[in-house]
């Protein structure tokens, strides 16, 4: 629904009852993707599609309904040769959607997520996917309102953009969450081999990848060609153009303290995620001293994760980075970069500002249907 908040946003505003119908999964061919929605007011008025014209008519409808008795519902539109025509889905997939009233009692919690988005800001709106009552709202600086239920799984899928359904909590209930947000940023300063790597991971990982670098002969798109964006300029003067927030991870690669001091200066007084810098460990005593004397103060210097990295033993640019990722992981979910096995340390839990460390049986967030 949230592909329709600017008018859904007016329709809060002019009191109007509305139903939403949003498409959760696609299965095989399918002209609209997770997100996609069609919404319809208590005079039948249409915005939105969630099937590029295929079963429209008969999601309308389902919307009425919903408007008339207050209940939501979930259902499947799928092709076969008794009802293609019927419901028009002819295009050989399979549409998992999902109908929501929303009436003066939900209205101003609705009101308040499409604002946000109007606004610009990463939002995230959950409800439950088999169509019953309920609905959580999160915002890009942690805060929710409405259930309390999937809040640490909805804060992580807001944290990396994305759009699915996921399980939560102890009942895994099967939560379908939306999220309006661009990808996370990962900033890497210094066109190093390591950073490279490093590049990979935070692809791997969701992240909208920077690499920044003063010596344009090492910062190239030929050296980088999975990067988002390689920049040639000093990185604290690129770092001063740049909106940092509480979803941007910095790593400071370029072990050089004519770059990393200034760099660092700026960087922890910004609200990221994380903030760590190469090097060993007589550099980062050096490097502390050197921020002290700028006037950073210990909270700020507590902020910095050096040398970067977990401990994984590695030595290779890649295991490097795999360590980097790991670390970044386990600041962001509050992980404790333990291993689990005899570690004692709970695998289900609730920490960090974006959600938790949950695992499913095969390990990292469960996730089903579609992502964007």
């Amino acid at each position: 629904m949230l592909d329709l908040a600017e008018e859904l946003h007016r329709w809060c505003a002019e009191g109007r009852d509305f139903a939403v119908a949003t498409v959760t999964a696609v299965h095989g061919s399918a002209p609209r993707q997770p997100g996609a929605s069609l919404a319809v007011d208590a005079d039948g008025t249409a915005v939105g599609s969630v099937s590029g014209g295929c079963v429209e008519g008969a999601v309308h409808e389902l919307c009425l309904e919903a408007l008339e008795t207050g209940r939501g519902t979930a259902q499947r539109f799928g092709y076969s040769d008794e009802d293609a025509f019927a419901v028009g889905l002819t295009c050989g997939g399979v549409l998992d959607v999902l109908v929501t009233p929303v009436g003066a009692a939900q209205r101003p919690l609705y009101e308040a997520a499409f604002a946000a988005v109007v606004r610009g800001e990463a939002t995230a709106v959950a409800r439950p996917a088999d169509g019953s009552a309920g609905v959580l709202v999160v915002h890009a600086d942690g805060t929710s309102r409405g259930a309390a239920a999937g809040l640490p799984e909805a804060a992580a899928f807001l944290a990396a953009g994305r759009t699915g359904t996921v399980e939560a909590g102890c009942e895994r209930t099967a939560l379908f969450v939306e999220s309006s947000a661009p990808p996370p940023r990962m900033i890497v300063f210094g066109a190093v081999d390591f950073a490279a790597a490093l590049v990979r991971a935070g692809k791997f990982l969701g992240y909208r990848v920077t690499v920044c670098d003063a010596r344009p002969v090492f910062a190239t798109r030929r050296r980088f060609p999975e990067a988002d964006e390689v920049v040639v300029d000093w990185p604290h003067r690129y770092l001063d153009g740049q909106r940092v927030d509480s979803r941007t991870v910095l790593c400071v690669l370029t072990h050089d303290e004519k770059f990393d001091v200034p760099l660092l200066e700026r960087a922890l007084r910004l609200p990221a995620a994380y903030v760590g810098a190469m090097g060993s460990r007589r550099t980062h005593a050096a490097r502390l001293r050197r921020l002290r004397e700028a006037g950073l103060g210990e909270d700020e210097l507590a902020r910095l994760r050096s040398p970067i990295g977990l401990d994984l033993g590695g030595r290779t640019p890649e295991e490097t980075a795999l360590s980097i990722a790991a670390e970044i992981v386990a600041v962001l979910r509050g992980g404790s970069g333990a291993p689990l096995t005899g570690a004692g340390v709970p695998i289900h839990r609730e920490a960090g500002p974006w959600g938790s460390g949950d695992q499913g049986e095969g390990g990292g967030l469960p996730v089903s249907a579609s992502t964007r």
